[in-house]
């Protein structure tokens, strides 16, 4: 069942960047599998290719994904619902598993146009740092930023630490 406060004020505009974060049904990890992430990321692809989103960065965790995209056609909702279908299907068909694979909903918000898309990305590609799955930024391999990552470049200082 859809969350209703979830779409209360939801909209989507062609053109406006934004995060998106979906969570695997009852949190389960099932993103550890290396097979499982990757047909989250050619997703993401897929999505760019057909003309719908274009990815600034990305990260698939064990048990959701962060997705900073611009919109390019359709709606968040067109867009959310191919992602999860598609991924769902593929997944538990790999995993030799049925039912549910997400919880029903998605967060989106949307960056104002103040707001840094670089300062952004930065935050979701420090998520396996906080996580304690790597030491390093641009060392996780389910994770992609249309910037370089290397040394001299470090998460926002008050990004550092937290969600």
């Amino acid at each position: 069942m859809q969350n209703t406060r979830l779409l209360l004020g939801r909209r989507s505009s062609v053109g406006l960047s934004y995060i998106l974060t979906t969570v695997v049904h009852d949190r389960a990890p099932l993103f550890t599998n290396a097979a499982v992430a990757a047909l989250a990321v050619r997703e993401f692809q897929r999505l760019d290719q057909e003309g719908f989103t274009r990815s600034i960065a990305y990260v698939v965790m064990p048990d959701h994904i962060h997705w900073l995209v611009e919109l390019r056609a359709g709606s968040l909702e067109t867009v959310m619902k191919r992602f999860k279908s598609r991924t769902a299907q593929q997944a538990n068909r790999l995993l030799g598993r049925v039912g549910r694979f997400w919880q029903a909903c998605y967060h989106d918000h949307a960056i104002r146009s103040d707001e840094s898309l670089h300062r952004h990305a930065m935050y979701l590609m420090g998520n396996p740092i906080r996580a304690g799955l790597t030491s390093r930024l641009g060392q996780y391999p389910h994770a992609w930023c249309e910037w370089e990552l290397g040394a001299s470049c470090d998460l926002p200082d008050d990004m550092s630490s937290g969600g």
